[in-house]
C-alpha cells in the first residue's frame, strides 16, 4: 500500500514537472511571437475602425457596445496610439486567460488545471492573433466571469464569500454585455446550468443576474440616445437577405473542427464516453460542459441562417480545452499536448514563410492592391494629398486605414454598407459646403456618379509599387444635393427605426431632418 502510493506521488511530482516546464515554454515562445507580430505587422481595417472609438470615447458606437473603444482609449492614454500598443491587451490575453482558468479549476485538480492551461496555451490562435477587436474584452471578461462562478460553486455553504463570488461574476456578465451582444449566450449557458444541476442556489443565480443588469441598463440608454444603432445594425440591417443554405451550417462544422484543433476533435472523439461521464460529476465540471456544450448547440442553429464567423465563438473557445483536459484518462494528456504542439508548430512555420517574402512576391496574388495600401499607407497619402484639399475614401476599410495613418479621421463619401455606420454621428457634410474633395478609389470610378454633388469633376490616378490608384477630385461641393441623394438613401435604408422603439436621441436623423425621427 504505501509502496504503490510512493509510487503515485512520484508519478504525480513527475507529471507536475513536465506540464509546468511545458507552461513556462509554450507561454514565453507564444508571448515573444506575439510580440514581434504586434509590432511588425500593419494595421487591418477593423482595428482601424475600432482605434476611432478610442479616439473619441463614447458609451456605445454604432456596431457593437463600448468596451473595444475604452480599452483603446485608455492604452493610447497610458502608451501611445502606435500600432503595438494598442494591440498590447491582445498580446497579454492569453495569459490572462490561463490565470483565470487556473484560479477556475486549480481546486478541483491542480495537475488538471494546469494542464487546461497548457492545452490552451498550444492552441495556434494563441500564438499568432495579435488584432485588437470587439472580441478581446467581450473573451476576458466571459472567462473571469465563468471562473468565478466555478468559485462559487464549488463552495460548500451560501456563505458571504460564495455571494460575493455571484456578484462578481455578474458584474463580470455586465461587463461582457458592455464588450458585445454574444454575451447573451454565456448567460444562456449559465440558465441552463442552474435549471438542470443548481436549483438549489437559485438566490445566487438571482444574484449574479441582478449584478449584470448594469451594462445593458447603460446599452439601452445610449441606445434609445442613437436612434438605437446597435439594434438596426445587429437585428435588421445586417440579416435583411439571410436565408438557409446548406452550405452555412457545414462550413460552421469545418470551422469548428480547424479552430478546436484536429488533434482536440480525434482526442473528443476516441474518448466521448469519458467526456460524457466528466460532464456529470462535479457541479464546476458540469458547468464547465454546459458552456462548452450550449455555445456549441446555439451557433450551430444559427448557422442555418447565418455564416458563423470564427471571431464568433471565441469566448467559449478556452473552455472547451479546458473540459478535454478533465475528461481525458491520464496516459492521453501528454499525446494530446504532443499533437498540440505540433499543430501550433506547422502555423508558426507558416507565419515564418510568410514573413520570409518581400511586397514583390505578391505581385501576381489579388490581394496585392490591399497588401499595398496596408504596407504603403503613408506612400499613398503623400501622393494623393494637398494643401486645402479635404481626403476621402470610397469606403469604410481604406478610410480608416487612412485615417489611422493620418491620425486624422477620414470621412467616406458615398452610401456605404451596413457596416461602420459610426461615420454617420461623426461626420457633418455641411462643413464641407464648397470645398475640394478628393475620394481615393481602388479602382477606376465612374466620374459621372459625382458631378451632381460638385461644380466640377476630374480622374487623378498614381501609381504605387506597380498599383495604381485612383481619386475623384470634386471641385465646388453641393452639401444640399448630396444631403437629398446621398444622405437620404442613408436614411432610408439604415434609419428606417420601429416606431415601438422609444427615442430620446438620433444624431444622424437630427442632422439630416432637424429632429429625432423624421416623419
Amino acid at each position: 500500500m504505501n509502496s504503490n502510493t510512493n509510487i503515485a506521488g512520484r508519478a504525480g511530482i513527475a507529471d507536475t514537472a513536465l506540464v509546468t516546464r511545458w507552461l513556462l515554454a509554450a507561454g514565453a515562445a507564444s508571448l515573444l511571437l506575439r510580440f514581434f507580430i504586434a509590432a511588425t505587422f500593419p494595421i487591418t481595417g477593423d482595428e482601424a475602425f475600432f482605434y476611432w472609438w478610442g479616439v473619441f470615447p463614447d458609451w456605445g458606437y454604432s456596431d457593437h457596445p463600448p468596451m473595444v473603444g475604452w480599452l483603446i482609449a485608455l492604452m493610447r492614454a497610458t502608451l501611445g496610439d502606435s500600432v503595438w500598443s494598442i494591440r498590447l491587451p491582445v498580446v497579454l490575453l492569453p495569459l490572462g486567460l490561463g490565470a483565470a482558468l487556473w484560479w477556475a479549476l486549480s481546486g478541483s485538480s491542480r495537475l488538471r488545471a494546469a494542464w487546461a492551461v497548457l492545452f490552451f496555451w498550444l492552441a495556434p490562435l494563441n500564438w499568432l492573433n495579435v488584432l485588437i477587436t470587439t472580441d478581446t474584452p467581450l473573451i476576458f471578461w466571459s472567462v473571469l466571469s465563468a471562473a468565478a462562478l466555478m468559485r462559487a460553486e464549488r463552495r460548500a455553504q451560501l456563505d458571504r464569500a460564495a455571494y460575493g463570488l455571484y456578484a462578481l461574476s455578474g458584474l463580470f456578465l455586465g461587463c461582457a454585455f458592455l464588450s458585445k451582444y454574444f454575451s447573451v449566450v454565456l448567460g444562456l449557458a449559465y440558465l441552463v446550468y442552474f435549471a438542470l444541476y443548481s436549483r438549489q442556489r437559485l438566490a445566487g443565480f438571482a444574484l449574479l443576474v441582478l449584478c449584470a443588469l448594469p451594462g445593458p441598463a447603460i446599452n439601452i440608454a445610449y441606445n434609445m440616445s442613437h436612434g438605437w444603432a446597435n439594434i438596426m445594425f445587429n437585428v435588421y440591417n445586417r440579416n435583411e437577405n439571410e436565408v438557409f443554405e446548406l452550405r452555412k451550417p457545414l462550413l460552421y462544422v469545418a470551422m469548428m473542427a480547424y479552430l478546436i484543433t484536429p488533434v482536440a476533435v480525434w482526442a473528443a472523439v476516441k474518448h466521448r464516453r469519458a467526456l460524457v461521464a466528466t460532464a456529470s460529476s462535479a457541479n464546476t465540471l458540469r458547468l464547465l460542459a454546459c458552456l462548452v456544450v450550449v455555445p456549441l448547440v446555439f451557433f450551430m442553429l444559427l448557422s442555418a441562417k447565418k455564416v458563423i464567423g470564427l471571431h464568433w465563438v471565441l469566448s467559449f473557445y478556452p473552455f472547451g480545452f479546458a473540459f478535454l483536459a478533465f475528461a481525458l484518462p491520464t496516459e492521453q494528456l501528454k499525446r494530446t499536448a504532443v499533437g498540440l504542439a505540433a499543430f501550433a508548430g506547422l502555423h508558426v512555420l507558416v507565419v515564418g514563410g510568410l514573413y520570409a517574402t518581400s511586397l514583390d512576391t505578391w505581385r501576381s496574388a489579388k490581394l496585392y492592391p490591399q497588401i499595398i495600401r496596408s504596407y504603403k499607407t503613408a506612400d499613398i497619402i503623400s501622393q494623393v494629398s494637398s494643401p486645402g484639399v479635404v481626403l476621402m475614401a470610397d469606403a469604410y476599410t481604406p478610410a480608416s486605414i487612412y485615417g489611422f495613418e493620418r491620425r486624422q479621421y477620414m470621412p467616406v463619401f458615398g452610401v456605404g454598407r451596413f457596416h461602420a455606420r459610426q461615420d454617420d454621428m461623426l461626420v457633418d457634410f455641411s462643413l464641407y459646403q464648397g470645398k475640394t474633395i478628393r475620394i481615393i478609389h481602388g479602382a477606376l470610378p465612374n466620374p459621372d456618379e459625382f458631378k451632381p454633388f460638385f461644380e466640377k469633376v476630374a480622374i487623378l490616378s498614381f501609381v504605387q509599387n506597380g498599383v495604381t490608384f485612383y481619386a475623384i477630385e470634386g471641385t465646388g461641393f453641393h452639401y444640399e444635393a448630396y444631403r437629398q441623394q446621398v444622405l437620404g438613401s442613408i436614411f432610408k435604408r439604415f434609419y428606417n427605426i420601429p416606431k415601438a422603439l422609444p427615442m430620446t436621441g438620433c444624431p444622424f436623423c437630427e442632422r439630416y431632418c432637424a429632429q429625432v425621427r423624421c416623419p
